[in-house]
């Protein structure tokens, strides 16, 4: 079984992630445009963490549900959804049975996302749709030094797809917990493979600043690929 890298964290990453700030409003107005009106049907939230994005799912109508592999995340969402521990690769969902899947700022904590997106692929309907928002893979990581807002110096380290916890700050999660770095193509390239056709992306940053999130919708529509 995979370690939960958050358990020794829960509770500062519950206090931290939990307040009102402008980022996670950005989060919620990306949510809010890929998503849509869910009617009481019900969705699920891979790697929902302490369960901070329930209240905007609930906004939509959608009857949130969520999986993490953290049980120490797990005990502050229990308390604003249904929650299984579970790891993202092997849902315990039936194949073909949701309408809604979301995944939101976890793509760096996992070292096989295209298998998150594969196994997403598993359980959507057909017309599914699976909605990933995550830190912008071109300009936010080790590689990518973030210090002046207005100029982001982006480094060879692109090219790395290691777990590093090497950060520009000391005050966030990376530095605590590393980040698996998944370059564009290569995301991207994970929906088609998995069967998901791209229907509508988003770039998201601070006003008159460099994106920070990257927001992917695909939609259930064929067959995965065998190639």
């Amino acid at each position: 079984m995979p370690v939960a890298a958050y358990d020794e964290i829960a509770d500062w990453y519950a206090d931290w992630v939990g307040g009102l700030n402008e980022y996670s409003e950005r989060v919620a107005k990306v949510l809010r445009r890929l998503i849509p009106a869910g009617e009481g049907r019900t969705c699920l939230d891979v790697g929902c963490g302490t369960g901070a994005r329930a209240g905007v799912l609930r906004g939509l109508g959608w009857r949130p549900i969520g999986v993490d592999l953290s049980t120490g995340q797990l005990r502050h969402a229990r308390q604003l959804l249904p929650v299984a521990a579970a790891d993202a690769v092997a849902l315990p969902v039936a194949t073909g049975s949701l309408d809604l899947i979301v995944s939101v700022l976890t793509h760096t904590d996992l070292p096989d996302y295209p298998g998150v997106i594969a196994e997403a692929a598993r359980v959507l309907r057909t017309g599914g749709r699976f909605v990933h928002v995550g830190i912008h893979p071109c300009f936010t990581g080790a590689f990518a030094d973030r210090s002046d807002p207005a100029r982001i110096v982006v480094d060879s380290g692109y090219h790395r797809r290691e777990r590093r916890w090497d950060s520009f700050t000391t005050q966030g999660v990376r530095n605590r917990v590393g980040a698996w770095h998944l370059p564009l193509a290569e995301l991207l390239n994970a929906f088609g493979r998995a069967g998901l056709e791209i229907v509508d992306t988003v770039e998201a940053g601070p006003d008159d600043g460099v994106p920070d999130l990257f927001a992917v919708a695909a939609v259930s529509s064929r067959r995965p690929s065998t190639a």
